[in-house]
């Protein structure tokens, strides 16, 4: 399960990408899948065509998890 996340990084404008999995505790680095702008543009200091990018976590400011659109159609049905 891909997870969405919004990265503030040190000096720079945030990001939005997706992981496999969360960072844990022990990481140092996070590799961030279609990485780009909040409003979906191209990140300024990255080439055009860059599938995924490796960030220490020192870098980071901290991280915000997006919930995905696909959680909120999902619909149970509970018994009472």
């Amino acid at each position: 399960m891909t997870h969405t996340l919004l990265i503030h990084l040190q000096n720079e404008d945030p990001i939005v990408g997706e992981v496999e999995e969360l960072p844990s505790t022990t990481d140092q680095l996070i590799t961030v899948n279609n990485p780009r702008r909040r409003d979906g543009k191209d990140v300024h200091y990255l080439e055009s065509n860059v599938m995924a990018i490796i960030l220490p976590i020192l870098r980071i400011t901290f991280i915000e998890l997006i919930k995905n659109e696909m959680d909120e159609e999902i619909v149970s049905f509970v018994k009472d």
